[in-house]
């Protein structure tokens, strides 16, 4: 079995983070002891309080936010749009207030129960988006804060780390009020994965 990842690698700068984490497994352990899983293929990076598209933006730290001060490692998540779970890792050490939002994953383990909690979905499908995952692998805000580290519920193992030249870069999606930091190529993805986020492949498919 894969080594679950250590605290020194989420101690890292929330772009070179975006990029390491490609290829990782994510691990969701349900309380019926189930386990899902799938293989991170897209990253955003927020890089805190200097970056208008963080939460973090300017110090603001609210109950909403708070987890994202926490040390490398731990898991951030919100809501979003009234009805959406965000799964983000957060990054660099305590009280440097950056993050990596999860956007989509490779589905490896507990396929059936993944197409049960999204539905009759291509396999492509099941995962691309990061609204899609965290309902695929019943993520909710009660992980929040949760040490990737000790935690016996959500971590990350290693597996296959891309290599810089397997990985494409772009614009965040979503994040058109931040100004100047909307254009910044802070979004990372694994060039030859089928299960990216729907704009994300249409983007590719446009370059071709």
């Amino acid at each position: 079995m894969t080594r679950r990842i250590t605290r020194t690698f989420y101690r890292n700068e929330a772009t070179e983070l975006a990029r390491a984490l490609l290829g990782h497994l994510l691990v969701r352990k349900l309380e019926s002891g189930q386990v899902l899983s799938g293989r991170i293929v897209e990253t955003e990076a927020y890089l805190g309080i200097t970056d208008r598209a963080s939460h973090s933006f300017g110090g603001r730290r609210t109950k909403r936010n708070n987890s994202m001060w926490l040390d490398g490692g731990h898991v951030y998540v919100y809501f979003i749009y009234g009805m959406h779970w965000c799964f983000n890792i957060v990054s660099a050490q305590k009280n440097e207030p950056s993050a990596c939002l999860i956007r989509a994953i490779e589905p490896v383990t507990g396929l059936n129960e993944i197409y049960r909690r999204r539905g009759n979905k291509k396999e492509t499908d099941l995962c691309s988006g990061p609204a899609k995952l965290t309902k695929a692998l019943s993520i909710d805000g009660s992980l929040d804060g949760e040490d990737l580290m000790s935690s016996d519920k959500i971590f990350l193992r290693r597996d296959q780390p891309l290599s810089q030249k397997e990985i494409g870069t772009g614009p965040r999606i979503g994040v058109g009020y931040a100004k100047e930091w909307a254009a910044k190529p802070l979004r990372f993805f694994a060039l030859n994965s089928a299960h990216l986020s729907q704009r994300r492949k249409e983007i590719i498919k446009s370059k071709h």
